[in-house]
């Protein structure tokens, strides 16, 4: 059985809480949030010194507003505590070196919670692009802007998703990258963004982010030389078109993909890591540190 913390119970941290809740081979021993919630059952603390004093437990999951990750980790680092940090890993390449580093000196195990890369139909594109020769990724992730975030803006709140994805679809790095970026609607942070890349092998990708949109948009779509793919993140379809002729026709298929939680697949594989399995996909620090650096246009060519 494996003892597991849980700081932050904003929208990610109640619903790492409820899955955990659900998964036989965990106890959560405790929460911790700055704001009093009588509604758990599990010890409440305010802070995380209270947390680390009185309780004794394995694992935690970092859940608490990005400006805080670094602060948060480290203590917990410092008491050999396995970590989920929900992405990205600090609110910039600086923060984030020193809990890598922090980690490493500890030998504790620290992952980032990019949990598109557990999303069903990801997984199902990256069965189905094996072998294939990819020519170029387009990713959308839109939508409302939501108000809970007013820390960040849309580059590391929601590029770094498909940044990642970007790497982790394609297996290859990027080698180059242009970012565009305005700030149309937010107080403080850009909130609309055009990303675009070239990576090894030739392949070019796009992303395209806002919190301008009415609605949520999550699309992946991939050109190869023997089809063209089609992933719908939020309805976990994936549609390949094939076979092109010369009348413009094309043949369609619907690939198969196991529907499940995305954040319950990331979850199993993190407890898994911390028995002492392998990584099962999930981000190293060392994978955010790549996304921030762009995210945040350092190096930027």
């Amino acid at each position: 059985m494996l003892n597991i913390a849980i700081l932050g119970l904003g929208v990610m941290g109640r619903n790492h809480y409820r899955l955990l809740n659900e998964n036989p081979d965990v106890n959560v021993v405790a929460v911790c949030d700055v704001i009093k919630d009588e509604s758990y059952k599990e010890n409440f603390y305010t802070t995380v010194e209270d947390l680390i004093a009185n309780e004794s437990f394995d694992a935690a999951i970092i859940a608490v507003p990005t400006f805080l990750h670094k602060e948060v980790s480290l203590k917990l680092i410092d008491k050999g505590i396995h970590l989920l940090i929900e992405k990205p890993a600090a609110s910039n390449v600086k923060d984030a070196t020193q809990i890598l580093d922090a980690a490493k000196k500890a030998n504790v195990k620290c992952v980032i919670g990019h949990v598109e890369r557990f999303n069903p139909v990801v997984s199902a594109l990256k069965e189905e692009l094996k072998d294939k020769e990819i020519y170029s990724v387009a990713i959308t992730r839109v939508g409302p802007f939501p108000p809970r975030i007013s820390d960040v803006g849309v580059l590391t709140d929601l590029s770094v998703h498909d940044i990642d994805l970007v790497r982790f679809i394609t297996n290859r790095n990027i080698l180059k990258q242009a970012i565009f970026k305005s700030q149309k609607i937010h107080n403080h942070y850009e909130d609309n963004a055009i990303l675009s890349f070239e990576l090894e092998n030739d392949i070019i990708a796009e992303i395209t982010t806002n919190w301008l949109t009415p609605f949520k948009k999550r699309k992946i779509e991939v050109a190869c030389k023997e089809a063209y793919y089609e992933a719908d993140l939020i309805a976990q379809d994936l549609v390949e078109y094939s076979q092109y002729h010369t009348n413009n026709s094309y043949v369609t298929r619907n690939c198969f993909v196991k529907k499940d939680e995305p954040l319950k697949k990331e979850l199993e594989a993190f407890i898994s890591f911390v028995k002492g399995n392998g990584m099962e996909g999930l981000s190293t620090v060392e994978d955010s540190i790549i996304t921030l650096k762009i995210a945040n246009q350092e190096n930027q060519c």
